[in-house]
């Protein structure tokens, strides 16, 4: 490789040829400030921030476009900089809704950041200001265009996802992000994965915040409010609060929640086990019976709107079964519900995701096991750090408590199925048990780790090729269905997420500045505290669950795997939708 000696401040660094500056000044320790910029996904020198001097060019520029040449020297500091950033920052401010004390994103704000490093004068640039209303129609989202600065990235990210459902309309000063024709978001083909919140640097994209109605339901003495928590959340959570990324915090978790006041502190982890059992039958039946294959997993709500918008005529491909979070609400009002002596009417059931797409599917039809939702509130991960901040609790100082019983019972399995290619590994290890007749000691399919967008693997169980295949991200789950829908795929059974990496890295977790996410694989480093918990437990099959076992056979909840009940409660059903 050809490489090209500069220099950054007077630093010296090799680089190689076609580098930009600001990949040089990476390389030599040296971070120039970016708003619009994400590496490989938007580098397009829009916002002007990164502006640097460097010998050879007239004028200052733009660090993240702007390629190195041997023997080029840069600064990046100098009293031109510095004023020709103030002035940009200034300039974006004029028409910026500058509300930071009630900004759900205020001290974790890429824009007020700079603007306290630069000591901005914020009314330099007074004068004509657009004004915006918010689109509230999407059940995840709200877009505030009043806070917008045109970076793009939201933009950069849609299109990434194979969605693009939103750009730039208007000219000049009137530019503003949304659907084409100005429709409201909720009547394009938005798969509601939040990607697109991730990458905001300021407060023009939110989740739609729920928090207020769990404050309700836990205030109102009539109602057994229950919460369950999905695996992805512990290995992001912490980070809210300081801590490393890729701390489990499982423990200081439950004990926050109990704090909180929730009578029943549950895992999604039981409802995971419970969908691999149900799916692993499922896909059996249909490699014995000659039905539809490749099969495709459905626990992902993002995916299956995709599905549903971009390929109706395979959704018979899709299994049948519910996700987890809906699996654990559908048996909390139901079984759990009978156990208690509840009415399903008087329990209130929480879910804590690190997915925006589950406030969509928790008001989906065929979702309602007891006749009433199976989930009745759905919140992210940060919103539970919201809830927790507001209490007043120390984060940090809790004790590591536990999960309640029986639905805080869980396998190393269902732990894995937030990260990409976890739910496939736990599907084979039962259906590898369950075709095999035995108890195998393998129990790992390394094949099918890893952050990579599309991953194909082969394995030989009892005597079969199982042909598998991986996707996460709606732009690898494209490539995937194009080759089912073309007919070229020979593969028996495919896991879809609908953000790339998986749930670890859902629209609804943490949200780390760009820097973080150019440079840190925040995908890797959160499933790695997924996978060493799986490697830490006990039992590592999802058949193995006592929770699971206590529903099934012996004139239990369920007479079997699969059996009339277990369809009713426990199994779904998908529609073709209108593609804009």
């Amino acid at each position: 490789m050809e490489m090209v000696n500069v220099k950054i401040n007077g630093i010296a660094v090799s680089v190689p040829k076609g580098s930009t500056v600001l990949e040089a000044a990476r390389a030599a320790g040296v971070e120039i400030p970016t708003l619009c910029y994400m590496k490989d996904i938007n580098e397009i020198g829009a916002c002007r921030i990164c502006v640097v001097e460097a010998t050879g060019a007239r004028g200052l520029v733009t660090a993240c476009v702007f390629p190195v040449a041997e023997g080029m020297e840069v600064q990046t500091n100098t009293p031109k900089v510095r004023a020709a950033r103030k002035t940009t920052l200034e300039m974006i401010l004029s028409t910026h809704d500058k509300k930071c004390l009630s900004c759900v994103r205020s001290t974790n704000c890429e824009l007020q950041k700079l603007c306290l490093e630069y000591g901005v004068d914020e009314g330099a640039f007074a004068g004509y200001k657009p004004e915006y209303e918010l689109d509230t129609s999407a059940p995840h989202l709200i877009r505030d265009n009043n806070k917008c600065i045109l970076c793009r990235r939201c933009v950069a990210a849609c299109r990434e996802q194979h969605v693009a459902v939103i750009g730039a309309n208007n000219r000049g000063i009137d530019t503003a992000i949304g659907s084409a024709f100005n429709m409201q978001l909720n009547d394009t083909s938005c798969i509601s994965c939040g990607q697109c919140i991730n990458v905001c640097p300021v407060g023009a994209l939110t989740e739609k915040d729920d928090t207020d109605k769990v404050w309700a339901a836990l205030a109102d003495t009539t109602k057994h409010v229950i919460v369950q928590t999905a695996p992805a959340v512990r290995a992001a959570l912490g980070e809210s609060f300081g801590m490393p990324i890729g701390t489990n915090v499982e423990g200081k978790m439950v004990a926050a929640l109990r704090r909180l006041g929730f009578e029943r502190v549950f895992d999604t982890d039981f409802g995971a086990d419970l969908t691999i059992v149900e799916e692993a039958n499922e896909l059996i039946e249909r490699v014995k019976n000659g039905g539809v294959l490749p099969m495709i997993t459905s626990c992902s709500p993002g995916w299956v709107k995709f599905a549903e918008y971009y390929y109706p005529e395979q959704l018979k491909n899709l299994s049948s079964c519910k996700s987890p979070m809906q699996m654990t609400g559908a048996i909390i009002k139901t079984y759990y519900a009978e156990k208690m002596g509840w009415d399903a009417k008087d329990i209130v059931v929480v879910a804590v995701m690190p997915c925006t797409a589950k406030k969509f599917e928790i008001g989906r039809a065929d979702q309602s096991a007891a006749g009433v939702p199976d989930v009745d509130i759905s919140i992210t991960t940060r919103e539970l750090a919201r809830m927790i901040a507001r209490a007043g609790l120390k984060f940090e100082a809790l004790p590591n408590e536990e999960f309640d019983n029986p639905l805080g019972e869980d396998t190393g399995a269902a732990v894995i199925f937030g990260a990409t290619g976890g739910v496939m590994e736990a599907a084979l290890r039962t259906a590898n048990d369950w075709l095999t007749g035995k108890d195998n000691d393998k129990v790992e399919f390394t094949e099918v780790r890893g952050t990579a967008a599309l991953k194909e693997a082969t394995y030989k169980i009892a005597g079969m090729d199982v042909k598998v295949a991986v996707a996460s991200g709606a732009k690898a789950a494209k490539e995937v269905m194009d080759k089912i829908a073309a007919g070229e795929a020979d593969w028996t059974f495919v896991e879809i997420m609908g953000c790339p990496g998986g749930c670890v890295n859902g629209g609804g977790q943490p949200i780390q500045p760009q820097y973080i996410r150019d440079t840190v694989d925040l995908k890797a480093v959160r499933a790695k505290a997924l996978y060493d918990a799986d490697e830490a437990a006990v039992l590592r099959k999802s058949h193995k669950s006592p929770a699971v076992c206590e529903l099934y056979g012996d004139g239990k909840f369920f007479e079997g795997y699969g059996c009339h009940k277990a369809h009713e409660y426990l199994h779904t059903s998908y529609v073709a939708r209108k593609k804009y």
